[in-house]
């Protein structure tokens, strides 16, 4: 009884410390995605992962604002090979979001007004 009791412990043990090495690992990840995207960009997203049963199911990479400079296709390819290049394993899938701010911004409206 003792020895399946400490089998238990042991087992609990080792499964928490993959656990914790797999969330400072993804953090750390999701850090460098983030500094290789400012660099690439000149905005700094923020950077989500989802790990279930040791694989890579969604990365997600939120911009601050739409950026304007670069067309969506580029934008995308880069989000791309930073998230591949940086994270051990390629994920099921990227989400690649952008806030608007507050509702009803002015530079939006007016291009609706126009159409």
């Amino acid at each position: 009884m003792v020895r399946l009791a400490v089998l238990l412990i042991l087992a609990a043990s080792l499964a928490a410390c993959d656990a914790f090495s797999t969330l400072t690992d993804g953090w750390q990840f999701a850090k460098a995605v983030e500094t290789d995207l400012e660099a690439a960009t000149g905005a700094k997203p923020e950077v989500g992962f989802n790990w279930r049963n040791g694989r890579l199911e969604t990365v997600t990479v939120t911009f601050p604002r739409i950026n304007e400079t670069k067309p969506l296709p580029v934008l995308a390819e880069a989000v791309r090979h930073a998230v591949t290049a940086r994270f051990k394993q390629t994920p099921d899938n990227i989400v690649l979001a952008f806030s608007l701010g507050k509702s009803g911004s002015s530079k939006m409206a007016r291009l609706a007004d126009i159409d």
